[in-house]
């Protein structure tokens, strides 16, 4: 981890010099005015309702007290995409007042998304912190091992299948008392790509983004370009993606980020965490050194944390996890792509998500 530390921070040092250069020119002299936020619309919605469930969501659903609903929504191919929602029983009195916070879970490749709700125990950690868990599940006529397109063009700018993931947000948002100021996107791997396409598309729809062994964002555009992607990264490819969004949206709110990478990880390898680090630095016109925090291996694997702040605000944390391979972090290692040993990733997610709000 001591090289790949070294690595991470010379790379970082490199992008806090060109995102200096790029944040200005990134933004017009006179911006346009920033773009209302989507309302759904409730005569095309329906209620989530409860359904036989699969034993994967009997596990998750016992280990956690609250309501586990099912339903669907209409895809942009005509079909229908499936989803669970959790809602817990515990509300804080803030939930009580404002609404739920809502965490959108997106599972990777060869996963179900009650595979992911019980593997990375987000309903028991959600219960305990009085968030809503939202899992939407991939179809398998769009990629036969559920994989999210993270790599397709058009799914990067916005298109693919990120309409049909903020239209069942929007469906959750009418039916539940969901606060609309705290609503945050999170995966691993596939899913990971997904949620940051998710959250760059629609920054003022999510209010922090979780990433979990994910590649970095804006390069591959076919399967094979893809697996390059997790193997090398993007090259100057990341840098140019970072731009293109800021150009994209000249009002770019900045997406705070907790980034989660296994040193140990030959799926997708180191090199995406750092590259997506340099590119939350730019989008969220960050400079200045991380404050980095050592975890010696005890009850968990040794990492690091790499923080970078806005005045005393938290944007961006960099968790490097020795020995960790292509797995959730403290998860229940009985299913794939979960590790048991710690630190847990669910709990330092909802930890970080909690930090943040959209105004």
């Amino acid at each position: 981890m001591v090289k790949t530390g070294k690595l991470l921070r010379s790379l970082i040092r490199a992008g806090t010099r060109t995102a200096k250069l790029f944040a200005a020119a990134a933004t017009p002299p006179k911006p346009k005015r920033a773009a209302a936020r989507p309302r759904a619309r409730p005569a095309a919605a329906k209620p989530a309702t409860r359904r036989a469930a699969t034993p994967s969501a009997v596990a998750s659903s016992a280990v956690a007290p609250g309501k586990w609903l099912s339903g669907h929504a209409p895809a942009a191919s005509g079909q229908r995409m499936s989803y669970w929602l959790y809602l817990p029983n515990n509300l804080p009195e803030r939930a009580q007042r404002q609404g739920m916070p809502l965490v959108v879970m997106l599972h990777g490749c060869h996963q179900t998304a009650t595979q992911l709700a019980q593997g990375t125990r987000m309903n028991l950690w959600a219960e305990k912190m009085g968030f809503a868990v939202l899992y939407p599940q991939q179809l398998v006529s769009i990629q036969p091992q559920r994989c999210w397109k993270w790599y397709d063009r058009a799914t990067q700018d916005g298109g693919g299948d990120v309409p049909t993931i903020v239209g069942i947000i929007h469906k959750v948002l009418t039916h539940y008392a969901i606060d609309r100021t705290r609503i945050y996107v999170a995966g691993i791997s596939a899913g990971a790509g997904m949620a940051n396409i998710l959250a760059l598309n629609h920054p003022r729809l999510f209010a922090a983004v979780g990433l979990h062994s994910g590649p970095v964002f804006g390069a591959g555009h076919s399967t094979l370009g893809a697996l390059g992607v997790m193997k090398h990264g993007a090259g100057l490819r990341a840098d140019m993606a970072a731009h293109a969004v800021l150009q994209r949206h000249p009002q770019f709110p900045g997406m705070p980020a907790i980034l989660l990478q296994g040193e140990g990880d030959n799926v997708v390898r180191p090199i995406n965490q750092i590259q997506l680090a340099r590119q939350s630095l730019l989008l969220n016109r960050l400079a200045g050194p991380a404050k980095i925090t050592h975890k010696p291996k005890g009850r968990h694997n040794a990492h690091q944390l790499h923080d970078f702040y806005a005045g005393r605000k938290l944007m961006l944390r960099v968790a490097q996890i020795e020995q960790l391979e292509h797995a959730w972090s403290g998860g229940d290692s009985s299913l794939a792509f979960n590790a048991k040993a710690g630190p847990d990733a669910s709990k330092m997610m909802l930890d970080f998500f909690s930090r943040h709000q959209r105004i």
